[in-house]
């Protein structure tokens, strides 16, 4: 070979390569960016896949469809099984529709190809790129800004493919090198009506190539542009189409690792059924694949749309067999992936960074565990109080692993919503995550006030001090007011509802009016030689600590408000 042919095959790979990479951008760029403006939608999509296996294979298929990536949405559930929001039942019924979902973008892959000498679908959608730059450049609105990012990226995908097709047809154009590219995949099978060991070469090459490009869709536009210029026949396309689909469960294997074993079991439920389904077709596929072409090319004689129908039909045809089968899938997997004898399996990480993958959803679970960490946090509070007014300490153990927990929650949480924040997250949930850092910092200071009880609690059970009966009443009376409004703030910041706060600001007005009733009937007490001054000087320092808890409650109502307003049930 001729070194101007060998300089031209560089050329094009790296033009190939190219092509590749921004294949890939516009999937990453449309995906995402679909991805946060339906991100209420896919939590409810999520939500509904807990009903049945059929509306689990629907919801994989709609996600898929919207992320433009199976493996991006076996890795989310991956992280959903993980933290417990999707039991492994209902998530193999979800990893099946995702697989349905992906097929998408065969068919967009396909579409570029399409066109004549007088119209160029790719040259449509680089305008349509070039509108979506010009929208992001021109509009201050953030969901103005999100559809320009959708065009671009829908853009991009059409560009990278043409760059890796046009690679292929300049390096094809040198009789040099298209005669010896032929002979190799002559060599492999080409022209050949039966394959035999050809297949395993086939089928190893797609699994070889999407676990090093974690992506299926690069590996299938890159055998549509093949196929496009004649180098590989239907029947070979399939057999690395097979392969693709075993090879893109690398993904979900790796981001398994150090996950709880029912996660790790999801992980191989989507290995099972992409194997199965590879079992099922492969052999069609090697001995008969001449009379899937022959079916195929009576109604459409475009190779690139039959290898992307033959790409959903393999899905779907693989989902509806293996679907009444789902129980016994789920218990291989439970058998491959057994529980670790002797050892108790950690307690499940519901801020799991897996979870980042998908932000709506990660905004959704960082809300969750604060409520769990200000429930703890109300817990010790009121742990503190029933040790001071019984003067017994037997609540203390208990008390210290609380508030250690409750320390450790807030550093966890925290770190959280700095990966979160510097994720691509909708405006909405940008201020929630904002507020988030002050609710935080709010329950753990609630804990600080119920550490501070527990000493007052120490230091008068070392005196055998006791509160009189009017100042155990009182007590009482500014105890009812905190947990009438811790309710009505949990409810307030969980719901997103601003309905409550009427009765939050009533109640925390009331922890205020408490705290000087104290201080005044502290005086009185005093005055008329009722109160000594260890109880006395616990007594005011309790009053203020407990109207401080008040204000901390207060502040949690508060933060609803500053994103509420757009978007009341977000």
């Amino acid at each position: 070979m001729s070194a101007a042919a060998v300089m031209m095959i560089i050329n094009s790979m790296f033009l190939i390569l190219g092509g590749i990479v921004v294949f890939m951008l516009g999937m990453e760029m449309m995906g995402s960016n679909l991805e946060k403006a339906a991100g209420k939608n896919i939590r409810k999509l999520m939500s509904k896949a807990a009903k049945n296996r059929f509306t689990g294979v629907g919801t994989g298929a709609a996600v898929t469809a919207l992320v433009n990536s199976s493996a991006a949405t076996t890795v989310m559930i991956v992280g959903f099984v993980n933290v417990g929001l999707m039991t492994l039942t209902q998530a193999a019924s979800v990893i099946m529709g995702a697989n349905i979902g992906t097929t998408i973008s065969a068919f967009i892959m396909a579409l570029s190809s399409s066109g004549s000498s007088y119209f160029s679908v790719t040259a449509v959608f680089a305008l349509i790129a070039f509108a979506g730059f010009v929208i992001t450049l021109v509009s201050k609105q953030d969901k103005v800004k999100r559809i320009g990012h959708i065009l671009e990226g829908v853009g991009v995908i059409f560009i990278g493919l043409n760059v890796m097709s046009g690679a292929v047809s300049a390096m094809l154009a040198k009789d040099e090198i298209s005669g010896a590219v032929q002979n190799v995949f002559i060599a492999i099978g080409y022209g050949k009506e039966t394959l035999t060991w050809e297949i395993i070469v086939l089928f190893i090459l797609g699994v070889v190539l999407t676990a090093l490009m974690q992506s299926s869709a690069a590996l299938t536009a890159i055998v549509i542009s093949l196929a496009s210029q004649n180098l590989i026949t239907l029947q070979m396309a399939m057999c690395i189409i097979l392969g693709a689909n075993v090879g893109t469960c690398l993904t979900s294997l790796i981001s398994s690792f150090g996950a709880t074993v029912n996660a790790k079991r999801a992980a191989a439920v989507h290995l099972l059924f992409n194997v199965a389904g590879c079992l099922i077709f492969i052999f069609p596929v090697a001995f008969a694949g001449k009379y899937i072409a022959k079916f195929l090319n009576s109604f459409i004689g475009s190779t690139e749309w039959q290898i992307a129908i033959f790409h959903m039909f393999f899905n779907i045809v693989t989902t509806l067999l293996l679907l009444p089968f789902l129980k016994y899938l789920v218990k291989l997997a439970c058998i491959l992936v057994p529980d670790k004898k002797g050892k108790q399996e950690g307690t499940q990480d519901i801020l799991d960074e897996r979870l980042l993958k998908t932000p709506a959803i990660a905004v959704g679970q960082a809300r969750r565990e604060i409520l769990r960490m200000g429930n703890l946090a109300f817990t010790n509070y009121k742990r503190s109080l029933d040790m001071l007014l019984s003067g017994k300490m037997d609540g203390k153990e208990q008390f210290d692993e609380t508030e250690r927990q409750i320390n450790e929650m807030n550093k966890h949480i925290t770190q959280f919503l700095i990966k979160l924040s510097s994720m691509e997250i909708s405006e909405t949930d940008e201020k929630k995550v904002s507020s988030f850092y002050h609710v935080t910092s709010d329950m753990e200071r609630i804990g600080d006030y119920a550490e501070n009880i527990t000493e007052y609690a120490e230091r008068l059970t070392v005196t055998d001090a006791k509160f009189s009966e009017h100042a155990v009443e009182e007590i009482r009376q500014m105890d009812m007011h905190l947990t009438e409004l811790y309710k009505n703030v949990e409810l307030a910041f969980a719901d997103h509802d601003l309905r409550y706060m009427s009765k939050i600001e009533e109640e925390e007005e009331a922890t205020d009016a408490m705290c000087k009733t104290m201080q005044q009937s502290h005086i009185r007490r005093t005055d008329e030689g009722r109160c000594n001054p260890e109880t006395g000087a616990v007594f005011l320092q309790l009053a203020v600590n407990m109207e401080r808890i008040g204000d901390h409650m207060f502040n949690i109502a508060n933060s609803v408000k500053s994103y509420v307003g757009n978007s009341a049930n977000n």
